[in-house]
């Protein structure tokens, strides 16, 4: 199973391999986001109005996750949800997204092209191999949003982080945007992720959308 922070990477790839244009270091913000939730789910950090905790600095044996998890258990620092988000933007993730990219690549569900001019390095793309698996996320996606079925809480959270980041727009038409908005509202309000996971995800998203905000500014 992908965790958040691959699931999210891939979503933020459009058709080409490139990254979507999502505004500045916002980038960055959520990818600590999505460890963050990953951390989570893991039952190693929660919140209160002050600050992110560690409640269990087991290590969870995932390199993506774990040197967040050092950092925040070792740092004698307390910190609130914004300021972690933004702490670990700048000091890790540039190597998470790296690490991201070469996991998704050492699975086969996407390549690396360098695009060359004139034998200069100009650009790198990461098209997609193996397109089932990122069809299966936005399959996911799609039936969480478009159905009233019960959604799995990975998936309500998966859907909360997306739609913080802004792009849903680049997954679903602006008629089907239209149709699942009141749902992605009801979602937010539904008691399923736990009343811990579901208080950092939440500070979370404030914290990206501040980031996006800050920069469009």
């Amino acid at each position: 199973m992908l965790t958040f922070t691959e699931e999210i990477t891939l979503l933020m790839l459009d058709d080409d391999g490139l990254f979507l244009p999502i505004r500045g270091g916002a980038v960055e913000h959520i990818l600590i986001g999505a460890v963050l939730m990953d951390l989570a789910f893991a039952n190693r950090v929660d919140t209160d109005p002050e600050q992110l905790v560690v409640i269990d600095a087991t290590p969870t044996d995932n390199p993506l996750l774990d040197g967040a998890l050092e950092r925040i258990a070792n740092s004698g620092e307390s910190l609130d949800t914004k300021g972690w988000v933004e702490l670990l933007a700048r000091e890790q993730a540039a190597a998470i997204r790296q690490k991201v990219m070469d996991n998704l690549v050492e699975r086969g569900i996407i390549e690396v092209k360098d695009e060359r001019f004139l034998w200069v390095f100009q650009s790198r793309r990461y098209p997609t191999i193996d397109g089932r698996v990122e069809r299966g996320v936005k399959l996911r996606m799609e039936d969480v949003l478009l159905s009233d079925d019960m959604p799995d809480p990975r998936d309500i959270a998966l859907v909360c982080l997306v739609d913080a980041c802004d792009i849903l727009g680049d997954l679903f038409s602006e008629r089907e945007m239209e149709r699942v908005r009141p749902r992605i509202e009801q979602l937010r309000k539904m008691d399923l992720i736990g009343r811990e996971v579901g208080a950092v995800i939440a500070d979370i998203e404030e914290s990206i959308t501040m980031a996006m905000a800050q920069v469009a500014h």
